[in-house]
């Protein structure tokens, strides 16, 4: 049985998955307290799939940007609060990420027709996107697909990684939209395919439920909410704190609390009152020049460990990158400290989980001014990493909105937005295992692989147009 062609998209039917499209991915991502919008994300990916069938090459990238380009621009609209005039120029510049996947596999359709082109559907999307999220120089991980899924029942998805979650969503929906154009035995190997990827989600979710929930030692955090506080008023908001939190053996201030080294107010009284204090602040190499610091005070008044930001935030003077990263050896185990936006890459999140962190602390600066949707995508984020790792995550934030996560992704505590002053608290139990996700070899594979694709049919238009005219 032959597969039914399909003939490319009129402009209508085009418009008509553009405007599904946008308006699933932006459901998707409308409200991080109603789960199940989630869902909708299949349909954005969906509408991507069947704005691949263009007519031509560029038909499908200028129908990829467009609907990206509705989708991206309102979930980012505090770009404009930050950005100003250059805001609608970054909401391209990612759109274009979304046009090159739908010109690329229909270049492959019309190369090599549907049925081939379908099987490199999945490979194209995480390869683009594991690239723009993790590797090229205006990386930015946000608006994955991977991000809605932990709040859903698909949180099993989350043993392939955020990465390899699109990787499957992509698969399922290339499946139930290239279903005509299959022959029949790629019928059931699609079929089989999908079917065996979802258990096997499944199977790992369970063997990690049995192996990684093993009792472990538990240490009580508490977080206090503040955006750039004088620094005169932190004892006395820790000793409230303390006070209604007395087992607290961690507190936690947001980055950048400080505007420098850590003053000896706060480290007598750690010493004081026994307790540990990780908190933002500088640690200068001139005058000018620093990095961007998340500092461990001892119970003893001393620092004792230091972590600087990894990767500071695109077109912000927000320090130096740091030359290391280590896990702080407390006494409840290996916690690792990432700082706001490092969270956001997991080339970052993944050297510490190699290092043996079994908790990462993250201390974050999420202004106010930017607005509460900005403060919702981004906590999107700790679910997916704590899921993925199967690792707790304690995250304050300086204006909310902060949130404690259990290993299994799910959030036990959280504060408000702006919520000046707020505590947050919560006794998270350190990992026996960590591990990291099936997505972090799946994705470079797809990046290659997607390259390698472009590469080729590159050639082979150009070889096409140096090719002589037939002769009559």
């Amino acid at each position: 049985m032959t597969p039914t062609p399909m003939p490319p998209l009129t402009w209508k039917k085009s418009l008509f998955w553009l405007v599904l499209g946008a308006v699933c991915f932006n459901l998707a991502y409308a409200a991080i307290y109603l789960p199940v919008t989630g869902l909708l994300i299949f349909g954005y990916a969906l509408a991507l799939v069947r704005l691949t069938n263009q007519s031509s090459v560029r038909r499908a990238f200028y129908w990829g940007l467009a609907t990206a380009y509705a989708s991206y621009a309102p979930q980012l609209s505090f770009f404009w609060r930050i950005f100003g005039p250059a805001a609608p120029v970054l909401w391209l510049i990612l759109a274009c990420w979304i046009g090159l996947f739908t010109a690329i596999i229909c270049g492959a359709a019309r190369r090599w027709s549907w049925p081939v082109a379908v099987w490199l559907i999945p490979v194209v999307w995480t390869g683009l996107e594991y690239f723009r999220s993790e590797l090229y120089c205006l990386k930015f991980s946000w608006l994955n697909i991977g991000y809605v899924l932990p709040n859903l029942f698909l949180t099993p998805f989350l043993v392939y990684g955020m990465y390899g979650s699109g990787f499957v969503v992509l698969a399922i929906v290339t499946l139930l939209a290239c279903w005509r154009r299959f022959h029949r035995s790629q019928r059931e190997y699609a079929v089989i395919t999908v079917c065996s990827l979802v258990v096997m989600a499944w199977f790992f979710q369970f063997m990690a439920a049995t192996r990684y929930e093993r009792p472990t030692p538990g240490v009580t955090l508490t977080g206090i909410q503040w955006e750039f506080p004088p620094v005169s008023i932190l004892p006395k908001s820790l000793d409230q704190a303390l006070r209604k939190h007395p087992d607290t053996q961690i507190f936690v201030l947001s980055e950048y609390t400080l505007a420098g080294p850590v003053p000896d107010l706060l480290k007598n009284w750690c010493r004081d009152h026994g307790r540990y204090l990780v908190i933002g602040g500088k640690e200068f190499v001139t005058n000018d020049v620093y990095y961007n610091t998340a500092f461990v005070v001892g119970t003893n008044g001393e620092i004792i460990f230091r972590q600087a930001k990894s990767v500071p935030i695109q077109f912000f003077q927000d320090g130096l990158p740091a030359t290391s990263q280590q896990v702080w050896d407390s006494p409840w185990g290996a916690i690792g400290i990432c700082i706001c936006y490092d969270l956001s890459y997991t080339r970052v999140t993944d050297k510490l989980i190699r290092e043996g962190a079994q908790l990462l602390i993250v201390p974050t600066m999420d202004m106010a001014e930017w607005g509460s949707h900005q403060h919702e995508l981004h906590y999107r984020v700790a679910p997916v990493r704590a899921a993925e790792y199967h690792v707790p995550i304690f995250r304050l934030a300086s204006s909310g909105i902060s949130q404690a996560v259990n290993a299994n992704g799910t959030v036990l505590a959280q504060t408000t937005y702006p919520g000046p002053g707020d505590l947050l608290t919560a006794k998270l139990r350190l990992s026996a295992h960590s591990s990291r996700p099936l997505d972090r070899w799946l994705a470079p594979l797809c990046v290659l692989a997607t390259a390698a694709l472009t590469a080729l049919l590159l050639w082979l238009r150009w070889c096409d147009k140096c090719r002589p005219p037939l002769k009559p």
